[in-house]
């Protein structure tokens, strides 16, 4: 059985989010199709974006090494891990890691690292979701993970974890999911979404438009700090 974050979702957006220990944005209610329709199986034409290499109970059921203890562990592990393609990594077009494969290698794409917070999150008590749509610049498909409470959508975006700042709520609007799974302990199912991209009123985005501002002017700080580092190894 799954319980709710202490203190509900109102804790988790503004105690943890203004300590900076967070990934995680609520999304706007008329933008994102957060529940989805319960479906046996994804349609072929959607499940064929959903491609695990092994059946997806194999990704819930193995027990992990890492167990974090609160939100603040989970960015902090996804600090030590970096992004890899599964081209590269493995020589072929994708490739969705079981997560305690995740937890040693500590690098992958988008898929493995949402797969592993999903199950982190789950562990927490958050009842979670795994997605998978689109995303922004993301363009061919990207994986992330949402939580519900009171009504609302959370948003969790696993790579956003080293910037270190809170997640902008705009950005969520980038966000289409196609697929979403759950998983209660026993038995995963399977969600269907929306896929047309709704707007928001700029009434509703006025107020956040200086956080997400700030979030890209801080990103594009620390990216120009790490080439910077980078160079100056290179250069002694």
């Amino acid at each position: 059985m799954y319980m709710s974050p202490p203190g509900g979702a109102v804790w988790l957006a503004t105690m943890d989010a203004s300590r900076g220990r967070t990934m995680i944005a609520e999304a706007f209610r008329n933008a994102y199709d957060g529940t989805g329709r319960a479906v046996f199986r994804p349609s072929k034409r959607r499940y064929a974006k959903v491609s695990p290499n092994s059946p997806m109970g194999r990704h819930v059921s193995q027990p992990l090494n890492v167990l974090c203890r609160d939100l603040s562990e989970v960015r902090q592990f996804l600090m030590t891990c970096r992004y890899i393609t599964d081209l590269k990594q493995f020589g072929r077009r994708d490739y969705w890691m079981p997560p305690e494969e995740f937890e040693r290698r500590r690098q992958g794409d988008c898929d493995d690292f949402a797969l592993w917070t999903w199950r982190q999150l789950m562990h927490l008590g958050y009842p979670a979701r795994f997605v998978y749509g689109r995303a922004g610049r993301y363009g061919a498909g990207h994986a992330w993970v949402t939580f519900e409470q009171d009504g609302r959508t959370f948003i969790v975006e696993s790579l956003a974890a080293w910037p270190g700042s809170t997640f902008p709520r705009l950005s969520t609007l980038r966000y289409q999911p196609a697929v979403s799974i759950s998983w209660d302990g026993r038995t995963l199912r399977y969600f269907e979404h929306r896929t047309e991209h709704l707007a928001v009123s700029l009434t509703e985005a006025a107020p956040y438009i200086s956080e997400w501002v700030w979030y890209w002017l801080r990103t594009r700080a620390l990216i120009g700090a790490r080439v910077f580092q980078w160079f100056w190894r290179k250069a002694t």
